[in-house]
């Protein structure tokens, strides 16, 4: 009994003690071997050989128990001291942070936008069936909802699957002229190489007074807004529909990494799509009570921006946190 509690109490490492460990109470271990005489002992003596052994065994296992205690203690503290750092040192080491990039290139739109005096809304993630679909000239049943799986909750609420609810908001509350973008994050039933079910959009709204803006308007601040963000591309404006819009156009600008001759990123096409726009549907006037009025309006990915812009193939990478990709926009 003493050369075992010796055994433990000598044991001076947490490798050491599982040792110990094994040799006393593991199944081939010595308690273990005296629990098995048991068979050979007669019946008035066993239950005296059993008492005996089972208050040996509690014994022996209060001293391992205070022994780990102790030992883990050690090492912890060992660990601290080894892994101490000396805030108050300073070091040239240092590497700078970096912004995420889709925050970097939803920052260089918003830039943009604000520069030209558009004010910034930002609406909320949960909202109705009005302000997400009906407002915007997308009654019930309509086959165009279908083009966004959305996530309904039991109350019939929703999670936003554009920014344009933001846009209905602030006419509701506002007057024009109304000169506004919607950044933010949206949500949709949807996850492949080129979609998530959370990504960002930034959305634009341009309201006057009947007849003081046009389609020619819109398409001369886009092409501008593009050249601002891919530098010196070509753009082309293709005919399209969308509820909202009235005429609608889908914006393309030449291939950034072919130059227009063809690749698998365009499809051989040597186009890229980038944005929606078109002049905002009278419906969705009506809706929100105003009246002699014209507009536009012009939606975009901004991770779609971002994986144009630097080159990232899988979408999904710009959520997955890995630090080898982020690590490239310090």
């Amino acid at each position: 009994m003493e050369n075992l509690e010796e055994k433990i109490v000598q044991a001076d490492t947490l490798e050491a003690l599982e040792k110990v460990r094994v040799e006393l109470f593991g199944k081939k271990g010595v308690l273990s071997a005296q629990f098995a005489k048991m068979k050979d002992i007669p019946g008035p003596e066993k239950k005296a050989f059993a008492e005996g052994l089972n208050s040996q065994k509690s014994q022996l296992q209060s001293i391992f128990d205070e022994r780990l205690t102790i030992l883990k203690n050690a090492e912890m503290e060992r660990q601290l001291k080894a892994e101490a750092i000396d805030v108050s040192l300073y070091t040239g080491s240092g590497e700078k942070g970096a912004l995420h990039p889709v925050a970097q290139t939803m920052d260089k739109i918003i830039d943009y936008f604000v520069a030209l005096n558009f004010s910034v809304e930002s609406g909320t993630l949960v909202e109705d069936d009005f302000h997400n679909f009906e407002a915007l000239n997308l009654p019930k049943h309509h086959p165009a909802r279908d083009m966004q799986d959305t996530f309904y909750f039991a109350d019939g609420g929703l999670l936003r699957t554009h920014t344009s609810p933001a846009q209905i908001r602030t006419m509701l509350k506002e007057k024009p002229p109304i000169r506004m973008i919607a950044p933010g994050a949206v949500f949709r039933r949807d996850y492949d190489l080129t979609h998530t079910p959370m990504f960002h959009q930034v959305e634009g709204l341009v309201v006057l007074e009947k007849g003081e803006v046009s389609f020619a308007n819109l398409k001369s601040i886009l092409t501008d807004f593009l050249h601002h963000m891919f530098g010196d591309v070509e753009i082309r404006f293709r005919p399209s529909f969308f509820p909202f819009t009235e005429p609608s156009a889908e914006v393309d600008i030449s291939c950034i990494f072919c130059k227009s001759e063809g690749c698998r990123v365009c499809s051989h096409t040597g186009w890229l799509e980038v944005l929606g726009s078109g002049v905002v549907d009278p419906n969705v006037f009506k809706a929100v009570g105003y009246e002699n009025v014209s507009g536009y309006a012009f939606g975009l990915g901004v991770e779609r921006f971002a994986m144009l812009m630097h080159e990232i193939p899988d979408l999904r990478s710009l959520f997955e946190g890995d630090i080898r990709l982020l690590e490239q926009f310090r």
